[in-house]
C-alpha cells in the first residue's frame, strides 16, 4: 500500500536543494565549483545581534513565546511597517513564524478552497507555485518578459483574473530576476485589483532592503491603502540582516486572518524560537548599520555580475534594481552542440554544461517557470562573481565555435 499522501506527489523537490546535492558530489571529485546558486547572504550575522540572542538565552528566555510572538518583537515589527512604509497595524494583528515562508504558507492554508486559484507572476520563487498546491489550490501563473524587466503588466493582470481568483502573489525587489516595481507599475496593478474585489493581495517584502535604485522601496498599502482590508504583508530578518538560519519572519493583516493563521500555527509549530525571536528584535530595534553595508556590497557585486555575463556570447542580460540575483536570457546558445557533440536542448542541459565545463553551479529557469532563461544569485565573493563570468565566457566560446 502507498502511504504517501497525492498532495505530496502533485510537488517537486526544491531544485536548490537538488543543486547543492550535485555541488557537493563534485567537490568530493576533487572539481572546484563557484556556487551561484545559493540564495542567502553569504555574511555572517552582526555581532550586536548575536550577543543580543546569547543575552536573552543567559536570562533563561528560553522557553515558549505566545504562539504569534513575543509582544516586545511584534512592537518591533510594528514600529518597521511605520518607518518603512507608513503602515500602522495593532499588534494583534501582526504574527511572527519560522521564516517568512510559513508566513506565506499559513496564509494560503486559512484561505484557499479546494480548486481557488493564486495568481503568481513569473518567473516566480519556485516554492510559491507547490505551496499553493498542497493547500488545494490552483497556481495561475503569468509570464512576464525581459522586455518588461520581468514584472508583470496590468493587462496581464485582467486577463488573469477569474471568478474563482483568491490571491495575486506579488514579490518586489523580486526572487529570481531582482525586479523592482516603480510606483507607477504599482498604482496600474492596484488599479485591477480595485475593479475586483474578491481578489486578495500577499506581498512578499523579503528582500525590501536590497534596493540599488534611486528610488526606495514602494508598498503597494501606500499607494492603494483602500485594499488593506485584503491585504497580507509579508517580510522577516533573513536577508536583509544575514539571518537565514535563525528562521524568523512575520506578517500582517485584517484581523481575522491573522487569527485563523494563528489558530494554525498553535496546532503545527507553535510559536518560534524564544532565542531567534530576541535576535530579531535586536536586528530590527539595534543599530541599522549593517543593513547599508550589506546593500552597498551587493550592489557592487550586482554590477559585476551584470557585467561579467553581459561579456558572455548568447545571454541576454536585464540589469536588476533589487535582491542578489541576475536573470539572464539564454535562448541564443540553445541548438548548439558542445565540443564532444552533445546538443544542449534546454537551459537545464545549459545549465549542467556550464557546471560542467565551467565550473559553475546556477540554477535552470524551468525551475522558476520560465525556460530559456536561468539564475545567478551574486551572494558570493566579487572575486568569485568575476572567475565564474570569465569561465562561463570561454565555455560559451566554445558552444558558438
Amino acid at each position: 500500500m502507498d502511504v504517501i499522501a497525492e498532495r505530496i506527489k502533485r510537488i517537486k523537490p526544491s531544485p536548490s536543494g537538488a543543486a547543492r546535492t550535485i555541488i557537493a558530489k563534485l567537490r568530493e571529485e576533487g572539481r572546484v565549483v563557484i556556487d551561484l546558486t545559493v540564495g542567502e547572504p553569504d555574511f555572517p550575522t552582526p555581532r550586536h545581534i548575536l550577543e543580543a540572542a546569547a543575552a536573552a538565552a543567559d536570562r533563561g528566555e528560553t522557553r515558549y513565546t505566545h504562539v504569534q510572538g513575543t509582544p516586545a518583537l511584534r512592537e518591533a515589527i510594528r514600529r518597521q511597517f511605520v518607518n518603512d512604509f507608513g503602515l500602522d497595524y495593532p499588534v494583534a494583528d501582526i504574527i511572527v513564524s519560522t521564516g517568512a515562508k510559513q508566513v506565506i504558507f499559513n496564509g494560503l492554508a486559512a484561505t484557499v478552497n479546494d480548486g481557488d486559484e493564486v495568481i503568481i507572476p513569473a518567473p516566480y520563487w519556485v516554492s510559491y507555485p507547490d505551496m499553493v498546491l498542497l493547500n488545494g489550490g490552483k497556481p495561475v501563473p503569468v509570464s512576464a518578459y525581459p522586455e518588461t524587466h520581468y514584472k508583470l503588466t496590468p493587462e496581464a493582470l485582467e486577463r488573469a483574473i477569474t471568478s474563482r481568483t483568491k490571491w495575486l502573489l506579488l514579490n518586489s525587489p523580486c526572487n529570481p530576476t531582482g525586479a523592482l516595481y516603480s510606483r507607477a507599475e504599482l498604482l496600474a496593478l492596484m488599479n485591477v485589483l480595485r475593479r475586483h474585489p474578491h481578489v486578495w493581495l500577499m506581498t512578499d517584502d523579503i528582500y525590501a532592503h536590497l534596493n540599488f535604485s534611486s528610488e526606495r522601496t514602494v508598498h503597494p498599502l501606500e499607494i492603494a491603502p483602500d485594499l488593506k482590508t485584503r491585504t497580507l504583508i509579508v517580510n522577516g530578518v533573513s536577508k536583509a540582516y544575514a539571518m537565514t538560519g535563525w528562521r524568523i519572519g512575520y506578517g500582517a493583516g485584517p484581523a481575522a486572518l491573522i487569527k485563523a493563521m494563528a489558530t494554525l500555527q498553535s496546532q503545527s509549530t507553535s510559536g518560534t524560537s524564544s532565542v531567534s525571536q530576541a535576535a530579531a528584535l535586536e536586528a530590527l530595534s539595534g543599530p541599522q548599520d549593517c543593513v547599508a553595508e550589506f546593500r552597498d556590497l551587493f550592489k557592487a557585486r550586482r554590477d559585476a555580475a551584470v557585467a561579467g555575463l553581459s561579456r558572455v556570447p548568447g545571454l541576454e542580460v536585464v540589469r536588476p534594481d533589487g535582491a542578489f540575483y541576475v536573470y539572464p536570457t539564454c535562448t541564443q546558445l540553445l541548438g548548439r552542440k558542445t565540443p564532444e557533440g552533445k546538443r544542449i536542448d534546454t537551459d537545464a542541459d545549459l545549465v549542467a554544461y556550464f557546471m560542467r565545463e565551467a565550473g559553475v553551479a546556477l540554477i535552470d529557469g524551468t525551475a522558476y517557470g520560465v525556460p530559456g532563461t536561468f539564475r545567478v544569485s551574486y551572494a558570493n565573493s566579487l572575486d568569485n562573481i568575476e572567475r565564474a563570468c570569465v569561465n562561463m565566457q570561454l565555455a560559451a566560446k566554445r558552444l558558438l565555435a
